[in-house]
C-alpha cells in the first residue's frame, strides 16, 4: 500500500467499482450527489450583487421525492421577485430579441421596476404571453429548422417557472434521460452510451429519430401529463398560455394548436415531461418485463439510442414503439431510424459470416465506430462528423470575411474562442485527427482573409504559424476515456447506484 492518502483513496475507489454491473448499468445510475450536510440547500449562480441566493424549494423537492403520486396545489408563490431577478441574470446578454424588440440591456435599465411589474401581473393573472418570433436555421439535410424566439420578459418568467417545476420533476425523471436537465450535459449522455457499449452486453444498436418532435407535441396530452403532479391552476394556466401564444412570422400572428417552439426557455422542459410519460416510463417497464436480454437506453431530448443484447428484443421493441408513438401524435422517421449490429463482438461475427465491417451511427454530433485498438482489441471510436466539421468551418469563414478589416488582435481573440470551444466539445479520445484538422483549416481560412485585405499583403505561412501559436490553443484531447469517467461519476458502491 502507498503512504500517499490521495493515491490510497483512488485505489479504494477502483477496488470498489463493480466489474460486471447487473442490468444496464450505463443509464440506471445517478450522478454522485453532494455531501449529506449540503443537501438542505441548493445554490444558484451568483447574481450581480455577488450574494448566494438559496432557492427556497427544498421542501418541495423533498416532498416530491417522498410522495411520487402527490399533486402540488401551491407553486406560483415560489416565483418571487428574487427568482425573477436570478432568471434575468442567467439569460444570455447578446441573445436575439423577440417580437417586442427588447434586449437584455434595455430591460435592465429599469430592472427592479420591470421585475416588480412582471411579478404583479403574473400573480394577478393579468400576464399575457406574447407570440414567439419565428426564424429559420439550416439543417444538415438542406431543409430549414423553425425556431421560436420568445420576448425577453417571457424568457425571464419561463426560466423562473421551470426552476420551480424542476424541483418536482428532477425527482421523477429517469436516469437515462440527459437532455436539458440541471447538472447533466451532452458528454454525460455520451459517456453513458460508451459505457453501455464497452462494459455491458450490447450487440445491437437501435438509433431512433422522432420525426418533427417539437412540432408534433399534443397540447392536450401534455397538459394531462402535467396534471399528474401539478394542481396549481395558475401555473397550469401560464403553461397553457405559452403553448397557445403562437408565432409571429412576416408580421402575421399564427396560432398553434400543437408543438412547442424550439428555442423557447420552457420548451426543453416541456419536451422532457412529454417524453417522460410517452417513452421513458414505457421503455423502463418494457426492458424489465418484456426483454429477454439486457437493454441499455440513453436519451438526450428527442435523440434516443437503445442498445440490445438480443436482436429479437430489438425488433419487438421497435415494432411496439411505433404503435406507442402513434397513440401520442408522434412517429419515428422512416429513414433515420435504424437497427444495426454493433458492439464488442459485432466485427468478429460479421467477418465470420463474410460481411463488411459494422455500420456506424451518429449520436450528439459524434460518429460512433466499432473499431480496433493498436493491440487488435475492440475499441469504441468516436469522431466528429465530416459534414458537421465542414459546416462549422463554413460558418467560421463567413464570420471571418465579415471581420476582414478588424485588427489581428480582434480576429485572433475570435478564432481562439472558436478553436477552444471546438476542443472542449470534440476533444474526446480517438478524435485527435479531426480536432487537429479543424485547427489547421481555421489557420488556412485566417491566412486567406489576411492576404485578401490588400494586394500588397505578403503574409507567409511562417508568419501564420507564429500568429496561430500566439492566438489559437493547440489541438488537444480534453476528455478522459468515457467508461472510466462514467465509473467515477457513478460509483456502483454508493447507495441507490
Amino acid at each position: 500500500m502507498t503512504n500517499d492518502p490521495q493515491k490510497s483513496d483512488l485505489l479504494i475507489l477502483a477496488m470498489k467499482s463493480a466489474n460486471k454491473p447487473e442490468g444496464s448499468g450505463a443509464e440506471s445510475m445517478e450522478r454522485r450527489g453532494r455531501a449529506e450536510g449540503n443537501m438542505g440547500e441548493t445554490h444558484t449562480r451568483r447574481a450581480q450583487d455577488r450574494e448566494n441566493v438559496t432557492t427556497g424549494l427544498d421542501r418541495v423537492r423533498e416532498r416530491a421525492k417522498r410522495r411520487k403520486k402527490e399533486k402540488f396545489t401551491t407553486l406560483l408563490h415560489h416565483v418571487t421577485v428574487d427568482r425573477l431577478r436570478q432568471s434575468y441574470f442567467q439569460l444570455k446578454r447578446k441573445a436575439a430579441s423577440g417580437v417586442d424588440g427588447v434586449t437584455w440591456q434595455m430591460y435592465g435599465e429599469q430592472l427592479e421596476a420591470n421585475l416588480a411589474d412582471l411579478h404583479d401581473r403574473v400573480h394577478r393573472g393579468a400576464y399575457r404571453a406574447p407570440p414567439s418570433r419565428r426564424v429559420y436555421i439550416d439543417k444538415d439535410d438542406g431543409r430549414k429548422r423553425p425556431l421560436g424566439i420568445a420576448a425577453l420578459e417571457d424568457k425571464v418568467l419561463q426560466r423562473a417557472v421551470v426552476e420551480v417545476l424542476n424541483a418536482i420533476y428532477e425527482t421523477d425523471f429517469l436516469g437515462f434521460s440527459y437532455g436539458f436537465r440541471p447538472k447533466r450535459s451532452q458528454h454525460d449522455a455520451l459517456d453513458a452510451l460508451a459505457f453501455a457499449i464497452i462494459r455491458t452486453k450490447v450487440n445491437y444498436i437501435l438509433d431512433l429519430d422522432v420525426q418533427s418532435f417539437f412540432d408534433k407535441v399534443c397540447h392536450e396530452r401534455l397538459m394531462e401529463f402535467l396534471k399528474h403532479r401539478i394542481a396549481d391552476r395558475r401555473v397550469l394556466r401560464l403553461i397553457s398560455k405559452w403553448l397557445k401564444a403562437g408565432v409571429m412570422e412576416d408580421g402575421v400572428h399564427v396560432l398553434t394548436d400543437e408543438g412547442t417552439p424550439q428555442g423557447g426557455v420552457a420548451s426543453p422542459f416541456l419536451a422532457n415531461v412529454y417524453l417522460h410519460y410517452v417513452f421513458d416510463l414505457w421503455a423502463e417497464r418494457w426492458r424489465h418485463r418484456e426483454a429477454g436480454g439486457q437493454v441499455a437506453i440513453v436519451r438526450f431530448a428527442d435523440d434516443v439510442v437503445v442498445g440490445f443484447e438480443r436482436e429479437a428484443d430489438a425488433k419487438r421493441f421497435l415494432a411496439e414503439l411505433h404503435e406507442r408513438m402513434g397513440k401520442f401524435s408522434l412517429s419515428l422517421h422512416p429513414e433515420k431510424t435504424r437497427l444495426i449490429e454493433f458492439g464488442r463482438f459485432a466485427a468478429g461475427k460479421r467477418e465470420r459470416r463474410g460481411q463488411r465491417k459494422p455500420e456506424t451511427f451518429v449520436f450528439l454530433g459524434l460518429l460512433h465506430i466499432a473499431g480496433r485498438s493498436r493491440a487488435g482489441k475492440f475499441q469504441l471510436q468516436r469522431k466528429t462528423r465530416r459534414d458537421r466539421l465542414h459546416k462549422k468551418l463554413k460558418a467560421v469563414g463567413k464570420e471571418l470575411r465579415r471581420r476582414m478589416h478588424k485588427s489581428i488582435v480582434q480576429q485572433g481573440k475570435y478564432l481562439g474562442g472558436v478553436v477552444r470551444g471546438f476542443n472542449q466539445y470534440h476533444g474526446v479520445p480517438t478524435n485527435f485527427r479531426r480536432v487537429s484538422a479543424f485547427r489547421h483549416e481555421v489557420v488556412k481560412l485566417w491566412k486567406h482573409v489576411l492576404t485578401r485585405r490588400s494586394q500588397k499583403d505578403k503574409t507567409t505561412w511562417g508568419r501564420m504559424l507564429i500568429l496561430a501559436k500566439r492566438w489559437l490553443p493547440p489541438a488537444r484531447i480534453l476528455h478522459p476515456w468515457p467508461d472510466a469517467r462514467f465509473i467515477v461519476n457513478h460509483p456502483r458502491w454508493e447507495p441507490g447506484a
